[in-house]
């Protein structure tokens, strides 16, 4: 059983899975392996419905597929690999973002965060809460509405043109293209965000007025952007054969 497996053992597994052609037997212990976060998923999920009230989306375990892309193209052991099993909470904004994420470091206190808002992935924002339970790791994406959409959208493109894209690949002209649009959600969003901090200070009525009218500016801006991603996802979708 994978379970009883060193993680020396675990680590060497996915060596031969990086070298290409895995056996049989390689499939199958790397399919035991993934099943063996399925307790460890069912806590944290159950955790974030019963403490926070929310509804999470997510995969028990990563398919053997992504598995394998992922060890052949980050240099990372397969022990170290933290979404094997993983969920998704969707928010509507930063400041929901910020709250969202230390309700679950409260709720798992033992957890890590890795802020990728502050380091974004080849223009992929969001932050990462990893759980730790009995020894597994359980990623747990938040995302607000607006990086969510564009996620999709780089999703999409990468499914329907050119895999690479995500990974900094691709043709020059439609990584750019992504890339903007990620600047752009990033701008929104940080804008927003200093807008409301600054609406929770001790500011005179007018000022608190022409705030909230910003604010809501910001808000349309979002929507038309969002909007923007997903007219373009559903481009994409009607238009299978698209190739560069």
């Amino acid at each position: 059983m994978t379970a009883k497996l060193s993680k020396t053992q675990i680590d060497r597994l996915g060596d031969r899975l990086r070298e290409g052609s895995p056996s049989e037997s390689d499939l199958r212990l790397l399919d035991d392996y993934r099943l063996t976060f399925g307790e460890a998923y069912e806590t944290v999920v159950g955790t974030i419905r019963e403490r926070l009230q929310l509804e999470p989306t997510g995969r028990p375990a990563k398919s053997t597929r992504s598995v394998i892309e992922k060890l052949v193209r980050e240099t990372i052991r397969l022990s170290q690999v933290q979404d094997i099993a993983g969920c998704r909470l969707l928010v509507d904004d930063v400041m929901e973002q910020e709250r969202v994420v230390a309700s679950l470091r409260a709720a798992f206190p033992r957890a890590s965060v890795v802020d990728r808002r502050v380091n974004p992935s080849y223009g992929y924002r969001a932050v990462h809460v990893i759980a730790r339970i009995s020894g597994k790791s359980i990623e747990i994406q938040v995302r607000s509405s607006l990086q969510h959409v564009w996620a999709e959208l780089s999703e999409q493109v990468s499914d329907l043109a050119e895999p690479a894209i995500k990974y900094g690949g691709g043709p020059d002209t439609i990584r750019q293209a992504l890339a903007n649009m990620a600047t752009m959600v990033a701008v929104l969003e940080s804008v927003e965000n200093d807008a409301a901090r600054i609406q929770t200070r001790d500011v005179d009525g007018r000022q608190h007025q022409r705030l909230q009218e910003f604010r809501e500016q910001i808000i349309r801006m979002k929507k038309e952007l969002a909007e923007s991603c997903s007219d373009a996802i559903s481009w994409l979708e009607q238009n299978r054969s698209y190739q560069q």
